[in-house]
């Protein structure tokens, strides 16, 4: 073969080569949640420790660690907050155009999202309440919805969430306000679904609740329109999704450490639409095992990896 006619081939095969990887590379993205534990610029009425300078700069080395698209934050505080978060991760490389910021009637933490793609709506659900015991309550934090335009012909709703905790209080029972919050999700769910059974649907952020309790059996649900948990796991050497014992994988889960009985336990989630889970790239979904992880808050980092298709 002729000198030119082989430096031909090998631009053709190297363009060919670069084209794939930029394809690939647009077809895939990456839906995270992360509770920042107090993220407050400013004491509140309830919480009077600001966030300190060191502690930012852990959640932001997490973010740009995991590279998300679109990140769901569940103890942001205020609007003010998570912009200048934003304006951090930017100099760091990340760039997030678009945000939605929501107050429950909990006015001291909130839940956010910081997205790269386009927001197309947004249904905040803010003032939901259930009745319990002849007493009425409102859900904390609301519930976060905004449908994200990932390109012209992808699209999924994103809902997001931050239960009630087990610190008990007085008026009402814990375990009974975080199963009730998470009927009230469920049955957004189920408003969404039977809307459109192949909906883009993924439900995120903090439940505060096990595997297999009350709350977390509720918000997946059953039938045709049972969520998919993704269970991401440490990348820490073990094969992939583990051994299994009993029919249960044995990989690294817990996401939230509880410092009074030194506990780590999995709280935090990424549930998924049948429709959505066709799109779920198992390999690109951990839990973020990253050193001094506790300096910036008392929750790891969450991450899931989708393509960009209806399949």
């Amino acid at each position: 073969m002729a000198p030119f006619a082989r430096s031909t081939r090998f631009i053709i095969c190297l363009v060919v080569i670069l084209f794939c990887t930029k394809i690939f590379a647009a077809e895939t993205f990456r839906i995270a949640a992360y509770n920042v534990e107090n993220y407050l610029d400013q004491p509140t009425e309830s919480r009077h420790e600001v966030k300190s300078d060191e502690a930012k700069a852990k959640v932001r080395e997490s973010i740009l660690a995991i590279k998300p698209d679109v990140i769901s934050f569940e103890e942001m505080g205020s609007t003010n907050a998570l912009l200048v978060l934003r304006d951090s991760l930017k100099v760091g490389g990340l760039n997030f155009p678009y945000w939605e910021h929501i107050t429950g009637s909990d006015t001291n933490i909130h839940v956010a999202v910081l997205s790269r793609f386009p927001i197309a709506a947004r249904r905040p659900h803010t003032n939901e309440n259930f009745l319990l015991e002849g007493r009425r309550f409102g859900v904390s934090r609301g519930f976060l919805e905004v449908d994200i335009r990932v390109n012209a012909s992808y699209s999924f709703t994103l809902l997001g969430a931050h239960l009630k905790s087990k610190r008990a209080m007085a008026e009402a029972d814990e375990a009974d306000l975080r199963l009730q919050e998470a009927k009230l999700l469920r049955e957004r769910v189920e408003a969404i679904l039977a809307g459109n059974p192949n909906a883009n649907l993924v439900v995120l952020g903090d439940f505060n609740d096990t595997k297999g309790s009350a709350p977390i059996r509720t918000i997946i649900g059953g039938g045709r329109f049972k969520l998919i948990d993704t269970r991401p796991a440490e990348r820490n050497g073990d094969d992939p999704w583990g051994p299994h014992h009993g029919g249960h994988q044995r990989d690294v889960t817990w996401t939230f450490c509880y410092g009074a009985e030194d506990t780590y336990s999995r709280i935090d989630y990424i549930l998924l639409s049948p429709g959505m889970a066709h799109e779920w790239v198992r390999s690109e979904t951990y839990v973020l095992a990253l050193p001094n992880w506790g300096v910036a808050s008392d929750h790891r980092p969450i991450v899931a990896g989708f393509r960009v298709a209806d399949r």
